[in-house]
């Protein structure tokens, strides 16, 4: 069955411009999976639950022809296709990123029907993670690992699984990951109460409203 004409609202509105190219179902959802890395067809797939394979290809059609993703052919042994988002598909994070803060106070707990991934809790995190400073600190929770990235800028990334070399480790839980994005507990607050293990070099760190805590300060020059 041919796919549908992608349409348009036909509105000269910057906000109806957008949601003509990342209004769709999933459309966001596979930039989020991007936003960590290149990834094989099969491996975004396997991280959309609930996305039929003609859907995830058609999506992924509607992006490239709209600028925000190129696939590209890894050189052997590897002979896969993966695709990655170009500079306008990376433009979304700050989308994401405040589209995840609006809704974690709707978050709660995971409900029976729910897929979970630990890097879907990269993007609510980098905000508090940032304060550590430049570097890569690595991330383990129950439901595995995942790595943020801070340049000298105050840039920030982030990737799944763990880092090569992390300048700091974290390992907390998805229930504290829920308390840092909403913004009811600071990083510092997570350590000091013992929600949170963070291993790195030692400095002082003060939260909102807490005592002085030592927390890494992660080493400074890395690059986003």
């Amino acid at each position: 069955m041919p796919r549908q004409t992608r349409r348009s609202y036909d509105q000269h509105c910057a906000a109806a411009r957008a949601l003509d190219l990342v209004g769709d179902r999933w459309t966001l959802l596979v930039v989020r999976e991007l936003l960590a890395g290149p990834r094989r067809y099969t491996d975004l797939h396997a991280d959309l639950p609930g996305v039929s394979t003609d859907m995830l290809a058609g999506r992924l059609k509607d992006m490239e022809g709209a600028g925000l993703v190129t696939r590209r052919r890894l050189p052997p042994p590897a002979s896969a296709s993966v695709y990655e988002l170009t500079p306008r598909g990376r433009d979304l994070l700050p989308v994401l990123r405040a589209l995840a803060a609006w809704g974690a106070p709707d978050l709660g707990e995971p409900r029976p029907t729910d897929a979970v991934r630990a890097h879907w809790h990269a993007i609510p995190l980098l905000g508090a993670l940032a304060e550590l400073g430049a570097g890569t600190v690595q991330v383990t929770l129950d439901e595995g690992e995942f790595h943020v990235r801070v340049g000298a800028d105050g840039a920030v990334a982030y990737g799944d699984g763990p880092a090569e070399s992390p300048d700091a480790r974290l390992r907390t839980d998805a229930a504290t990951c829920r308390a840092l994005a909403g913004g009811e507990l600071t990083l510092a607050e997570a350590v000091a109460s013992g929600r949170a293990e963070l291993e790195g070099a030692e400095a002082e760190f003060r939260g909102a409203g807490a005592e002085p805590v030592p927390l890494p300060v992660m080493a400074p020059g890395l690059t986003s």
